[in-house]
């Protein structure tokens, strides 16, 4: 007969770090972007405690470290991240739960000992692990990190591979060593890129083969057959991607549409891409406004009998979308965007709600 559960169980306990990237961004589009990142570790988080569950289960959860409470909602209350929302909804043990501010607060590393966890697992944790972390874990600290490592090393891989528009990226299980996503890969797994997919969408797909990964290889690692034949990366070949700064979500149409296309597919959620416009009334009156840019496509237009089509300066209506002269002669569609403290609307329903005014990029 086969062992019980509860004794496969024992020497296997994992400590899973999840999160959400750096904190205190504040705003409707950085809730909008952290709510979706989180649902990504939420669903790493979900996949490791249903595998931990199964009656053939090798392994048990020890203990979750995730960001702690902060301001969200309508009011600034302090809430639970969502992996401790999920974590807690699911039953698992509150006090096993750890929020530290950092990975090298003492009284966190000191119960973290205490459980002796074999293997920790990160995923989009977001603070950077001391050497007194990593030497906790018998059998090593796993990154599930979405690029083909070493190219997309930091805070922002799959943003940065976006807005490269890159057609083909992946996801890389690798030991996490105290260089930036330097250490040795256990498995990748590639995936073909449309035009159109948006961050948060791919990094959604991404975490979820990254997980798979990680269940396939576990016996592996707990045995310790993984680290010998994980390879080491190539530095040379090796790509960064920084942390999104909120001052880079401007759009500057004096670039050419392709590249505003994968901004805006890049920036999607947080910090998002905006834009400043002109509106000409009746009167001629110039007001300048704000635009937040949700969904575009770069493309020719068609049947536009608008009065400023020769003009570079207008932005005219053709089909479903808004049409944006661009560098090079080339022409970004917009289809769907928000104007400030309003929901998101098509490009058809703006440019309605204008009743005859015109649009002008802003010099």
């Amino acid at each position: 007969m086969p062992p019980s559960p509860s004794s496969l169980l024992v020497g296997r306990r994992f400590c899973c770090a999840s999160g959400f990237g750096p904190r205190g961004k504040k705003g409707l589009e950085d809730n909008v972007f952290s709510k979706k990142r989180l649902v990504v570790a939420v669903n790493v988080l979900g996949k490791i405690m249903d595998a931990s569950q199964a009656a053939d289960s090798i392994f048990e959860l020890a203990a979750i470290v995730t960001q702690p409470p902060s301001a969200r909602l309508r009011g600034r209350r302090q809430l639970p991240s969502p992996v401790a929302e999920h974590a807690l909804d699911s039953g698992f043990p509150h006090h096993l739960i750890f929020t530290p501010e950092k990975a090298g607060e003492e009284n966190f590393l000191a119960d973290l000992r205490a459980l002796r966890p074999d293997v920790c697992i990160t995923a989009a944790y977001g603070n950077i692990l001391p050497r007194r972390f990593l030497e906790i874990p018998q059998c090593g600290t796993l990154n599930i990190h979405p690029s083909l490592l070493p190219l997309y090393r930091g805070a922002a891989p799959v943003q940065r591979a976006l807005q490269d528009g890159v057609k083909e990226t992946g996801v890389s299980l690798a030991y996490t060593v105290r260089a930036l996503d330097a250490g040795p890969v256990i498995a990748k797994e590639k995936l073909e890129v449309d035009d159109h997919i948006k961050a948060p969408e791919l990094l959604s797909i991404l975490f979820h083969r990254g997980s798979n990964l990680l269940l396939g290889k576990l016996p592996s690692i707990l045995d310790g057959s993984a680290m010998e034949k994980a390879e080491k990366q190539d530095d040379a070949l090796a790509t960064l991607a920084p942390k999104v700064r909120s001052e880079e979500s401007w759009m500057n149409f004096d670039q050419e549409a392709l590249v505003l296309h994968n901004k805006v597919r890049a920036f999607a959620g947080w910090p998002g891409t905006r834009a400043k416009i002109q509106v000409v009334d009746n009167n001629q009156k110039i007001n300048t406004i704000e635009l937040k840019i949700i969904t575009t496509r770069v493309g020719i237009p068609h049947n536009n009998d608008s009065n400023c089509k020769h003009d570079e300066m207008c932005i005219f209506f053709d089909g479903e979308a808004l049409v944006v002269p661009c560098a090079n002669n080339s022409l970004l569609q917009v289809l769907e965007l928000q104007l400030p403290g309003k929901k998101a609307v098509t490009a058809k329903a703006f440019w309605n709600g204008l009743r005859g005014q015109q649009l002008l990029k802003s010099p």
